[in-house]
């Protein structure tokens, strides 16, 4: 753009208008913004688990949250340029076709995303051009934090003390009225499933919700949580049944649609008129968490994803991991509770967060398979996916990352029989057990012949048996740390 300062904005996981100070500040320095999104096949290959890099529940949700992205950009007089490619070569090409002055991206926390933001970096420094980073995903910036980086807690509760009391929460970033972006000739188009090597999700009529993907979505979600019906029945139903407005949130803050600053002021503006409660409680809580996930990711760097974590040693490991981890991942461990996860885990994209951590415990604990396969499959199968958070958790789960209690397991059927008291969540999803009442739906196998015959099951034909021995009782139940 002859005469004029172009800025690139490099959206990633940032599908966002409002509260994006990547796109703010470009629209108050530039006479002209170039928005991109690129569909990175790196993010769309199969990974050396053997599983997908992006499963098609989140690629779906990606889709939508770009379509959204693209289309709010037009109400303000922008577009939002698509390209399918590797970024390291793209965004430099689009700099030199557009004479751009100079590019925005926000920073990212794990190896292999800040791993691509280096060779975009240097691939764009061999253009005399600079890559600026900008911190958008997290409640407290950095250079708000009461600690450096390398000094921050290992221990989350030291960590939220801290912070709650020394640090605080930025306003949010003043959204742009309108955008200018120069005249392109080739938007380009969002690929679909198939273009991505992938098929199109069937939505599961037992699913808590319909994930849709898009600022616009995840706004009237946030807008809508306080003062409502909605609110009231969220904080009484089952948190394994219900659509939890702190866990689902979880889904569009994954994708950048909203950030966690909006949410947090949401917050701060219902609590004002009608004070707080258990539910304004843990959405915050549930920030803090994520914040604390990405900084430890700054600090320890990739040793989330190795199997010893930073605590050196890996956990034990059975001969039999393959079969163990096959039954896990299908819904077939004659563990009721765990079976009910998985299976909604698969057939959603979704499930709640006392679920995953029951189930990421009883893969790494009472199964004893490499707790890294899990994450990878979580990583693939949640549309919530995140590094930090994800790899973060698991690795606390198994007991080398941050957890102060060393080798801590959940009792499994014990919170079982606490998250899902009538069985309701069981019915629904392993209806092959449904005519079983009460709390016993999550223990068949202690249940005996005679028993069994009366509920017409028998275990090992319509359901699957026990795949371990069940020595739960003997487990202290203690909750891992949270998804």
């Amino acid at each position: 753009m002859a005469g004029g300062k172009v800025i690139l904005v490099w959206f990633r996981n940032d599908l966002r208008i409002n509260d994006n100070e990547v796109l703010t500040e470009a629209v108050n320095k530039a006479d002209a913004v170039l928005p991109v999104y690129c569909f990175d096949p790196f993010y769309y290959r199969v990974t050396s688990f053997g599983t997908q890099k992006t499963g098609n529940f989140r690629a779906r949700f990606i889709n939508e949250s770009v379509a959204d992205l693209r289309q709010s950009l037009k109400n303000l007089g922008g577009e939002l340029l698509i390209r399918v490619g590797d970024p390291a070569m793209i965004i430099p090409e689009l700099a030199q076709q557009y004479q751009v002055s100079e590019v925005y991206h926000h920073r990212e926390v794990a190896f292999e995303e800040t791993s691509i933001s280096a060779k975009v970096e240097a691939a764009l420094w061999k253009l005399k051009l600079n890559l600026k980073h900008f911190i958008g995903h997290t409640l407290y910036n950095k250079e708000d934090l009461p600690f450096p980086i390398k000094d921050i807690p290992d221990a989350f509760t030291t960590f939220r003390k801290k912070v709650e009391r020394d640090s605080q929460v930025r306003l949010c970033a003043v959204s742009p009225t309108k955008i200018k972006t120069p005249e392109i000739t080739d938007a380009g188009e969002i690929p679909t499933l198939a273009d991505l090597g992938l098929t199109e999700p069937f939505d599961d009529e037992r699913a808590v919700m319909r994930f849709v993907g898009g600022e616009t979505e995840g706004l009237k979600r946030l807008y809508n949580f306080s003062g409502t019906e909605n609110q009231d029945k969220v904080t009484q139903v089952s948190p394994a049944l219900g659509a939890d407005f702190a866990n689902t949130m979880s889904v569009w803050l994954s994708m950048g649609c909203i950030s966690p600053r909006q949410i947090y002021w949401e917050v701060q503006q219902y609590e004002k008129a009608n004070g707080s409660n258990a539910l304004t409680h843990a959405i915050v809580l549930e920030l803090l968490w994520r914040d604390y996930y990405r900084f430890m990711f700054k600090k320890h760097g990739d040793q989330f994803f190795q199997k010893e974590g930073f605590k050196g040693q890996a956990p034990p490991e059975a001969a039999n991991q393959d079969e163990l981890f096959e039954k896990w991942k299908t819904g077939q461990t004659g563990v009721p509770f765990i079976d009910a996860v998985m299976r909604e885990i698969n057939a959603t994209g979704y499930t709640s967060i006392r679920g995953r951590q029951n189930a990421a415990s009883f893969l790494a604990k009472d199964l004893q398979v490499n707790w890294t396969c899990g994450a990878a499959y979580f990583e693939e199968k949640l549309i919530d996916y995140s590094p930090a958070t994800n790899w973060g958790n698991w690795a606390a789960i198994a007991g080398v990352g941050n957890d102060p209690k060393e080798n801590r397991s959940l009792n499994v059927i014990k919170q079982a029989g606490e998250i899902d008291p009538k069985g309701q969540y069981v019915k629904l999803w392993v209806p092959e057990l449904s005519v079983i009442s009460g709390k016993q739906i999550h223990t068949p196998f202690f249940l005996t012949p005679a028993e069994l015959a009366v509920y017409g099951i028998q275990l090992g034909v319509d359901y699957p048996k026990l795949i371990i021995e069940p020595k739960w009782q003997k487990l202290a139940d203690k909750n891992a740390s949270i998804f």
